[in-house]
């Protein structure tokens, strides 16, 4: 199984490797690179969502792609909760490469305002939440509207999170390379 690693070299993008660092839910580092990787499908997927953000004035800055099986476990020995984070025994979208965490930013690299943080596990972070600002859903509503015109699907408790469709078809995959 071949990975493409997506950096800011090779795409119009900002990577923010959340995990990567201690700026996360889990107040520590994750995991042990910053490296950003998506298997080739959905990395179409993606060209095709920056192509369609930049005809808007907007690029992304990736916050998640591919998750390495040992950093699901850490994130569920944090947060054992299948609403947010994905039992490591059945695996996460993000274990198989078919996953992505992001935002939008504007021409200045500023992050739009999306109503909460990213992996703010709350009611306020569903898609459709009354609990934001009018502002706040327009931007979640122009970043759903760029990634579905993309071909990507969602999940509806993240903001942040979209997928490619029927995820499962694509085998779990168990380390790097």
């Amino acid at each position: 199984m071949s990975l493409v690693e997506i950096t800011e070299v090779t795409h119009t993008i900002i990577l923010d490797m959340r995990y990567a660092t201690e700026n996360n839910f889990t107040g520590k580092a994750i995991y042990d690179c910053s490296r950003c990787f998506l298997r080739p499908e959905p990395l179409v997927l993606l060209e095709k969502a920056i192509a369609l953000a930049a005809d808007q004035g907007y690029r992304f800055k990736i916050l998640d792609a591919h998750r390495p099986q040992y950093a699901q476990e850490r994130l569920w020995d944090v947060c054992p909760n299948p609403d947010y984070i994905a039992n490591p025994a059945s695996g996460s979208h993000h274990t198989r490469g078919v996953a992505i965490d992001l935002t939008l930013v504007d021409s200045d690299g500023q992050e739009l305002d999306m109503g909460t943080p990213f992996d703010s596990f709350e009611i306020a972070s569903h898609h459709g939440s009354s609990y934001i600002s009018p502002d706040a859903a327009k931007n979640r509503y122009t970043l759903l509207g760029i990634m579905m015109s993309a071909g990507w699907d969602f999940y509806g408790n993240e903001w942040w999170h979209y997928q490619m469709f029927k995820p499962r078809e694509f085998e779990l995959i168990k380390s790097r390379g």
